[in-house]
């Protein structure tokens, strides 16, 4: 998205951005840095420059290979209720991520990755039975330490939930971080309660994703494969006339780390910890990680060839921890050089759907870990042309500041042969209105809160994140008590404070929020109020409904969210539901909190029972 501003170091309070650029170097000295560093393009090789932090480095691989793939999608096998019924089995299998490597051994859905995309029609049902076929032991390393007391690692066979991030689905469909099971549904965790999941679809199209859930190993789930898109269309989105079809691509952008074997490598704990650091356990969780392989689509550098037309992408940032900035540029294959500017991203769509009306992206598209992005991209003018899709977000981003940090960024994504000849006439279009989206109001607020973003430490000294309250500003760990409880039918302001030294994208389940606007960490909540004539707006194609919203170092982000039906837009849920980072290492320790959301009086409050059978089968 167009980037909401440049912040230089001056902007920030002294006394802030001391306290940010001493947590990002505590980070740095703990090994964060686990991934590659800066890597260069020598005749279309990847060659990184030095070893990771971690002391490992992928295999040089031949770049613009192999075609992109796109992921198929999946039909139902029946009906529940009469409405479609989906089977969807997460397995182990093998599958090759780049022509010069060996089959990588894969987890998907399906025994896919990613996974099927399943196609939704917005206001019709579905149920999906997620089921676990996976191996009794890991594929990764596993830190049988994080949330020991909650988790049982020594059950029989790998646990999986599966969340369907985006969805304002009922509390037992969720996906919650305790509902988890092992294969053949051997054994629950705490919070499960049926094998047949149902997603109601009463919100605004969009792109969702499903993907893992399961407290204690997500980080080393989704690595290892499990996640797919879920594709939620309308009547008025495809009366609009957008590329479809053939020319609607999904890209699921993430980064891997590899073995000369193929094998998916992930660190099996930080390299260093300083002198005075306790020994660590053995795994041990890393707090961030940045693999050295651009992978699109599950395929390590591809290339992808399109007509010199207009094409609507689907963007997902599927990556662990890793941030993307992105444009595209006009590329020099022989010499590996980009030569110039190539076409602008149009977007038209967030998290939660389609924006008012579509947005010239002016610099670049910034995409936290989790965040979508539905774009579209006119290719008439580059017939003939190769580009490049290019990403300048370093490991552990700070946000676009004055001063850019190349350490472990990741620059070449994918390549784009545009045909030299023109085909047939592009009849698609982008309309000057794409839908109404109401505004929430800042007068309309029930309740305010107040969430610090903060760093601390674990008992091994190692570093963590953690959210905390205006009550407990130092931060709260998953298991404390429940402290964000909205009522259902009433609107909140989450004021969002980012006392860290790097950048986080929030994800709140069940609920799609509007961003109301910025400012710096000299915001008390104690005295001040909240102006929007003094904040920084957002950005223009951050002002539709969002689930996932980039918060910088030493910045406030005033976030409006209505739980419940709104302006006939989404559906009335309750029950417990999670909030976190979706830096994966970062929610698995210990940046993740419950919200549980509870009924209202108000005679407005639908019955949820009437709409949503919670029966299983």
């Amino acid at each position: 998205m167009n980037r909401r501003s440049v912040v230089s170091e001056a902007d920030l309070s002294r006394r802030k951005y001391v306290l940010a650029a001493g947590a990002a170097g505590l980070s740095v000295l703990s090994g964060c840095l686990i991934g590659e560093l800066e890597s260069s393009t020598e005749n279309g090789t990847a060659s990184p420059e030095q070893p990771s932090a971690a002391g490992h480095s992928s295999p040089e691989l031949a770049r613009w290979v192999d075609e992109l793939s796109r992921p198929p999608t999946v039909d139902p096998v029946g009906t529940r209720d009469g409405q479609p019924y989906y089977e969807i089995e997460m397995r182990e299998t093998e599958q090759k991520l780049h022509r010069d490597l060996p089959a990588t051994t894969v987890w998907g859905y399906n025994g896919q990755y990613p996974g099927p995309t399943i196609e939704a029609q917005q206001g019709e049902p579905i149920y999906v039975r997620w089921s676990n076929a996976l191996p009794d032991t890991h594929l990764l390393p596993v830190d049988t330490t994080i949330h020991a007391d909650d988790v049982p690692y020594d059950s029989t066979g790998v646990r999986t939930v599966t969340h369907l991030h985006g969805g304002n689905t009922e509390a037992d469909s969720d996906g919650h971080s305790q509902a988890w099971f092992t294969r053949g549904f051997q054994q629950t965790g705490p919070t499960f309660e049926k094998k047949d999941y149902y997603y109601v679809n009463d919100q605004p199209p969009a792109t969702l994703w499903y993907h893992d859930h399961s407290l204690g190993i997500t980080r080393v789930n989704v690595y290892a494969g499990l996640a797919g898109l879920y594709l939620l269309r309308g009547d008025h989105e495809q009366s609009l006339g957008l590329p479809a079809g053939e020319y609607e691509i999904p890209l699921v952008l993430q980064d891997r780390s590899v073995n000369e074997d193929g094998s998916l490598y992930y660190p099996s704990g930080p390299t260093s910890q300083g002198e005075t650091a306790n020994e660590l356990p053995e795994p041990s969780i890393v707090p961030q990680f940045y693999g050295d392989v651009s992978v699109v689509n599950g395929t390590a550098w591809p290339r992808l060839s399109v007509e010199p037309r207009k094409y609507r992408f689907r963007i997902l940032n599927g990556a662990n921890s890793r941030y993307y900035n992105l444009e595209l540029r006009r590329y020099d294959e022989s010499t590996g050089e980009t030569v110039g500017e190539g076409p602008v991203f149009t977007q038209i769509g967030t998290d939660g759907g389609l924006l008012s009306q579509p947005v010239e992206i002016e610099t670049r598209l910034e995409l936290g870990s989790s965040k979508r992005a539905d774009v579209v991209v006119d290719f008439a003018d580059y017939a003939g042309e190769t580009l490049l899709l290019h990403n300048n977000a370093p490991a552990m981003y700070r946000g676009v500041t004055e001063k850019s940090d190349p350490t472990g960024s990741l620059t070449d994504i994918m390549l784009v042969d545009v045909d030299g000849s023109v085909g047939g006439t592009d009849t698609s279009r982008i309309p000057n209105s794409l839908t109404e989206v109401p505004k929430l109001s800042l007068d309309g607020v029930d309740n305010r809160r107040y969430l610090p973003l903060v760093q601390s430490a674990d008992d091994d000294g190692r570093p963590m994140f953690l959210l905390g309250t205006e009550e407990n500003p130092s931060g709260w760990r998953l298991t404390d008590p429940v402290t964000e409880s909205p009522t259902l039918g009433e609107t909140e302001l989450w004021t969002v404070a980012n006392l860290t030294g790097m950048s986080h994208p929030i994800h709140l389940h069940l609920v799609h929020f509007q961003v109301l606007g910025r400012e710096s960490t000299e915001y008390d909540p104690a005295t001040d109020s909240v102006d929007p004539d003094t904040l920084r707006d957002p950005d223009r194609a951050e002002r539709g409904w969002n689930d996932v919203v980039s918060v910088d170092p030493g910045e406030v982000v005033h976030l409006l969210a209505h739980f419940g039906e709104y302006d006939g837009l989404f559906n009335d849920q309750t029950g417990t539901y999670m909030w976190h980072c979706h830096m994966l290492e970062h929610e698995e320790h210990d940046m993740m909190r419950p919200i549980e959301v509870v009924p209202g009086t108000d005679t407005a409050q639908r019955n949820k029972d009437s709409k949503q059978p919670t029966t299983d089968g």
